[in-house]
């Protein structure tokens, strides 16, 4: 008998190799949990075209939105673990157990990391007509004020929300969510005045604080961004310990062969490190990571960790 099972072990383990060493042989598809033309779809498109060099692959990507990425996400856990189907992940690894409720899957358990690709930082925004351009300033008026302060988000659990949502239990205060599909309608209602600020995404509202349109009052990055120099941290303008951000990462189902997982995650660092690659996500306004799959799954532990307990202290409940 333990003949029979060292030698169904050694012949998977063959099988397992050859498949590996013959990787990939065929076209490899990224899913996107999002619309084509957003920011997680432009910066999937981004890597992905240096990404199929390396491969010697095409790549393809496959919009499929909904449900905030939970429809995508179960999709590629029920595929092949053969490599040839891939993810463009984010904050949801770590919030959907939070966040959904009778998840079919586990995130974490049913996902192999492959690379933590790219991290961007959101910033406060609020209409010119709001009595604060400091952080301070705004945690005075937001506990003084006879009504909430209304914060818009472009999606429910989303790293807005989450931003809003940790600001009001580091800070004390108790801003108002106004939900929108999408950032585009909050912006829009902002400079309009219906409410006071969002928790935005740099790239979608850094030309209206050029403008002037809205008044930047901080980032939710551990650091300063490069294309707002003088906007302080919310951890250096008065919360310490402050941190959120969004970000995204290379994932595919679980039990796909290590080798192709370490093939996958070499080839997209070198993605990452061409010049033409790191210079798209700049103006996209990301930075570069490329860590290991070890780094990246302890890298979602954490995030789990840190937002559960805010989702948890926010009392947000599973939809």
């Amino acid at each position: 008998m333990l003949r029979i099972v060292l030698g169904a072990l050694l012949s998977a383990f063959c099988v397992s190799s050859a498949i590996a060493q013959s990787y990939p042989s065929r076209p490899v598809r990224i899913v996107v949990p999002a619309s084509a033309g957003g920011t997680v779809d432009l910066l999937t498109r981004a890597v992905a075209i240096k990404l199929a060099d390396h491969l010697g692959q095409p790549t393809v990507i496959e919009n499929r939105a909904g449900a905030t990425t939970s429809i995508a996400e179960e999709y590629v856990v029920r595929q092949p673990a053969d490599g040839y189907t891939l993810m463009m992940s984010g904050i949801t690894l770590a919030t959907q157990p939070f966040m959904r409720a009778n998840l079919p899957y586990d995130p974490q358990r049913d996902l192999a990391m492959i690379s933590l690709v790219a991290v961007s930082g959101n910033v406060i925004v609020v209409n010119p007509s709001l009595a604060a351009k400091t952080v301070p300033e705004l945690i005075a008026l937001a506990k003084s004020s006879p009504r909430p302060l209304l914060y818009g988000t472009a999606a429910f659990g989303a790293t807005g929300h989450l931003a809003a949502e940790m600001f009001n239990l580091m800070a004390g205060t108790k801003l108002s969510q106004v939900p929108y599909k999408g950032a585009a309608p909050a912006l829009n209602d902002l400079i309009a005045g219906q409410i006071d600020m969002t928790f935005d995404n740099i790239p979608a509202a850094i030309n209206h604080i050029r403008s002037g349109r809205i008044r930047a009052i901080a980032v939710t990055s551990p650091k300063r961004d490069r294309q707002l120099p003088d906007v302080p941290t919310i951890a250096e303008a008065g919360l310490p310990g402050y941190e959120i951000v969004a970000w995204f990462g290379l994932v595919a189902p679980a039990g796909t062969p290590p080798e192709i997982i370490a093939r996958l995650h070499a080839d997209t660092v070198k993605s990452l490190q061409d010049p033409g690659v790191l210079d798209r996500l700049e103006k996209l306004g990301f930075e570069a990571v490329g860590n290991s799959p070890s780094a990246f799954a302890a890298y979602v532990r954490s995030q789990a960790d840190a937002l559960g307990k805010v989702i948890r202290s926010a009392g947000i409940k599973p939809q």
